[in-house]
């Protein structure tokens, strides 16, 4: 592609963006053919007209994974372990509450509490567990479960999602995650998770979750079999939703993991493709505030340069993180290293909650 034609289209794009405009899906089509540093230019336009001031978000909590026992069997996870594992675990009410204490006791205020589809646990066990945590922790900020969760529990209690989260609602859920939407297309669901929701089924606990007042996020995992038309139709998706409710605080992407999963022979993505899906990100979600960078998996240095790429949020803590972490890979950070991580990239690092309201 010549100068003329890249000018043209950045033009394109920054028009729309000055006006507060989404972009049209052929026009989003060609960010894809932009060299990734006049995306990057895009993005961060983008990022600075909802985010004007130089400040990078992050939060302090923890990823409890209440249990590993999981009957989807998705191809992309190398967490899960069938019912029948001896490796296969449940934690405790107590064992969950000993986690709490020790992450309220590192300066910590909310948990994400994730697991997989296991067969035995009912809707009951959710509202006894929702329970025990509120009781027994008033002040953590209780961020639970994902709509593939909400829709085996819909089925499994053969009750609508709007009843299933009410429910959840009023024994203590304080927002939803936004895992479970690998790429929201049916095509690529029905190869990497076949026994998961659909993507429509994905939308749907979220529309509901924002209708009854919850706040959500919401992620991509890209870098496996999708192809580029499908990642702007989860975009897309994603964006029409949040026009419609408002509920999306924060959008995050991240790639695919190959490591010790039935995918492993799946050649990795690079950084190169991370910031370039990144940015594309944030230019087509006009409407949701923050996208997430993702040190999880991208390691600290490439997540501080997705700061220049349109991220505005630097994710969690993650005092305990165990799904990326069973493909092999690994990275660590204390609050101490993020707020230097992001002072050093030359923002202003400020706590926040998960409705990204500043704490400090």
């Amino acid at each position: 592609m010549g100068n003329r034609e890249i000018e043209k289209i950045k033009a394109q794009v920054r028009e729309k963006i000055l006006a507060g405009e989404g972009l049209s899906k052929d026009l989003a089509r060609k960010l894809f053919s932009l060299p990734l540093t006049h995306l990057g230019e895009l993005a961060q336009l983008m990022r600075f007209q909802i985010h004007p001031e130089k400040i990078v978000t992050y939060v302090v909590d923890r990823n409890i994974n209440y249990t590993n026992i999981c009957i989807s069997r998705c191809k992309f996870c190398a967490f899960y372990k069938v019912p029948s594992s001896p490796e296969g675990y449940l934690l405790s009410f107590e064992e969950i509450a000993q986690k709490i204490e020790e992450t309220l006791a590192l300066g910590g205020y909310q948990i994400l509490l994730q697991g997989g589809l296991h067969p035995d646990l009912s809707l009951e066990y959710y509202e006894n567990l929702f329970s025990f945590i509120k009781k027994r922790f008033p002040q953590i900020h209780l961020h639970a479960l994902s709509p593939p969760e909400i829709i085996f529990l819909s089925r499994r209690a053969n009750l609508e999602v709007n009843e299933v989260l009410k429910r959840l609602m009023e024994a203590g859920l304080d927002s939803i995650p936004g895992g479970g939407a690998e790429i929201l297309v049916d095509r690529v669901r029905k190869i990497i998770s076949p026994n998961k929701c659909s993507a429509e089924e994905w939308l749907l606990v979220m529309e509901t979750a924002h209708t009854l007042g919850l706040k959500t996020t919401a992620t991509m995992m890209f870098g496996h079999i999708e192809t580029e038309e499908e990642i702007l139709e989860h975009l897309f998706k994603i964006r029409d939703l949040q026009s419609r409710t408002h509920g999306f605080t924060a959008f995050i992407p991240w790639t695919f993991q190959p490591q010790n999963t039935a995918l492993s022979h799946i050649k990795k993505v690079g950084s190169a493709r991370y910031l370039q899906i990144l940015a594309i990100s944030r230019v087509v979600l006009h409407n949701v505030p923050n996208i997430q960078v993702s040190w999880v998996t991208q390691g600290p240095k490439i997540a501080q340069l997705a700061l220049e790429f349109g991220g505005n949020d630097f994710g969690s803590t993650m005092i305990e993180e165990n799904v990326v972490a069973s493909t092999g890979v690994y990275h660590r950070l204390t609050e101490e290293e993020i707020r230097q991580l992001i002072t050093e990239a030359g923002y202003l690092p400020k706590r926040r909650k998960m409705d990204y309201t500043s704490i400090e």
